[in-house]
């Protein structure tokens, strides 16, 4: 359930500028939707767990905080990203 090292690697390699850029934006973003996905299949299985949903919300609040700074600096990149990720279907 935690993000491994690979698995952030992997996400730092497929949206980051190079392989060292943990920082930028869209790295964030897609890290946090990793992470939001993956808290939504724990509770597939674990419905009660409000605990965990309370870091859900704190998730995906500050992804959407994020989405409006790329949106306001960039739109191109905000709208390709967000395509790529497959959010706002």
């Amino acid at each position: 359930m935690a993000l491994t090292k690979e698995v952030k690697a992997q996400l730092v390699k497929e949206y980051g500028k190079n392989d060292k850029d943990t920082g930028s934006v869209e790295v964030q973003i897609a890290i946090l939707t990793y992470e939001i996905n993956e808290l939504n299949t724990h509770f597939s299985t674990h419905i009660h767990d409000f605990h965990s949903k309370r870091g859900l919300m704190r998730k995906i609040g500050h992804r959407r905080s994020l989405l409006n700074y790329l949106k306001n600096e960039d739109l191109h990149k905000y709208e390709a990203l967000i395509e790529k990720l497959g959010l706002r279907r």
